[in-house]
C-alpha cells in the first residue's frame, strides 16, 4: 500500500470517531484541553499501530481501547483530581496547586443522552471515581459497551468489570441531583429557557445586582474557578457581586456549554473588552439558577469559537 493510501485509510477509520472520542477524553479528564492533549496522543498510537489493526476488532472497539487507556495513563501521571471549588467544603483550607474542572463546548448535532452524559453535575461526579471506576462506567453506561467488551477493552474479566461498576454507580448517585439538567431543560421547554437566558444577559449588562440575584435560588451558589473561594445564598452572593465580577462592566454573549445555558463573559478594561470567562448555570424546575459557574480563562474563547472582542451592538 502506498504511503497516501495508508493515510487515507487511516483517516477514513479515524474521522467517523474523532468528535466522540473526545468527547469520552473529556470524560475521563474534566478538562477540554487535556481531552485535545489525550486525544492526539491517542490518534498517534492509533497511527503507530494501524498497520496491525487489519480489521481484526471493531474500528470503534480498538479506537476506545486506545483513547481509554491513554487517559489512564494521563490521569496516572497526574497530581490529583479535577473538581469544582464548591466540592471542597468552605472550612477546607485552599490548596496552592489545584486543577478544577473546565467546561466543554456543546456539539449541536449530540443526542440528549449524550448532552446528558456531558453535564457539568455528571462530569464533576466522575472525576471523584478511582479512573479505572470512571472508564468502566463511561465505557458501560455512556457508550454502550457489555461487561464482556469493556472487560476485554481494558485487560480486565467481566466479573470485576461488574464489580466496578455497582460501586462506580453507588459513588456517582450520591453526587448526583435527583433529574438531570436535559429532563429539567426539556420540562422548562425551550421558550422559557430562552426568556431565562436573556432576562440573565439583561441583567449583567446593566449591571443589576439586584435583578441577577432575584433570578438565584434561595441556596444558590455562585462560584469562578480558579478562584477557590465560593458562595451559597442569596445575602453571600449579593454581598459579593458588587466587589468581584459587577465591579467592572460586564457583557455577557450568550452560547452553550456541557449541555446546558452559559455565555462567553467579556470585562472592560482600560476602554477595551477582553474576553474573561465561560460562564454556565443550572436551572431548577421552575427557572430559577442553582448553580453558575465562572470559569475564569480567556483560553476557553477560542474553544468555544467565540470573538475575541462581544459584538459591537452589545458595546454600546
Amino acid at each position: 500500500m502506498s504511503t497516501a493510501a495508508y493515510e487515507h485509510a487511516y483517516q477514513e477509520l479515524i474521522e467517523p470517531h474523532r468528535r466522540e472520542l473526545h468527547a469520552h477524553c473529556y470524560r475521563m479528564l474534566g478538562s477540554v484541553q487535556d481531552a485535545e492533549d489525550a486525544l492526539q496522543e491517542a490518534l498517534l498510537r492509533a497511527w503507530k499501530a494501524f498497520d496491525r489493526f487489519e480489521g481484526r476488532a471493531q474500528p470503534k472497539t480498538w479506537l476506545y481501547r486506545i483513547a481509554t487507556n491513554t487517559c489512564l495513563d494521563a490521569i496516572a501521571r497526574r497530581k490529583g483530581k479535577r473538581e469544582l471549588p464548591i466540592d471542597r467544603g468552605p472550612d477546607e483550607a485552599p490548596l496552592t496547586e489545584i486543577a478544577y474542572l473546565e467546561p466543554y463546548p456543546d456539539d449541536p448535532g449530540a443526542s440528549y443522552e449524550r448532552r446528558e452524559s456531558v453535564e457539568l453535575a455528571f462530569i464533576a461526579a466522575l472525576q471523584h471515581l478511582p479512573a479505572t471506576q470512571r472508564a468502566v462506567l463511561i465505557l458501560r453506561e455512556v457508550l454502550g459497551f457489555s461487561a464482556k467488551e469493556t472487560a476485554e477493552l481494558l485487560d480486565t474479566t467481566p466479573a470485576s468489570v461488574n464489580s466496578a461498576m455497582q460501586r462506580a454507580r453507588a459513588a456517582v448517585d450520591e453526587r448526583l441531583p435527583d433529574q438531570s439538567q436535559q429532563a429539567t431543560l426539556q420540562r422548562l421547554g425551550d421558550r422559557a429557557v430562552a426568556d431565562i437566558v436573556e432576562r440573565y444577559v439583561e441583567a449583567w449588562n446593566r449591571g443589576d445586582v439586584d435583578a441577577v440575584v432575584h433570578m438565584l435560588a434561595e441556596d444558590a451558589t455562585f462560584s469562578m474557578p480558579p478562584n477557590s473561594e465560593w458562595f451559597r445564598g442569596h445575602d453571600a452572593i449579593r454581598a459579593f457581586l458588587p466587589t468581584g465580577p459587577l465591579s467592572i462592566p460586564r457583557i455577557f454573549v450568550p452560547t452553550r456549554a456541557n449541555g446546558q445555558p452559559a455565555f462567553g463573559t467579556y470585562k472592560l478594561i482600560d476602554g477595551e473588552w477582553l474576553p474573561n470567562a465561560i460562564h454556565v448555570i443550572t436551572l431548577d424546575d421552575r427557572g430559577a439558577i442553582v448553580d453558575a459557574v465562572a470559569f475564569l480563562d480567556p483560553a476557553l474563547f477560542d474553544v468555544f469559537g467565540l470573538p475575541g472582542r462581544p459584538p459591537t451592538w452589545r458595546t454600546h
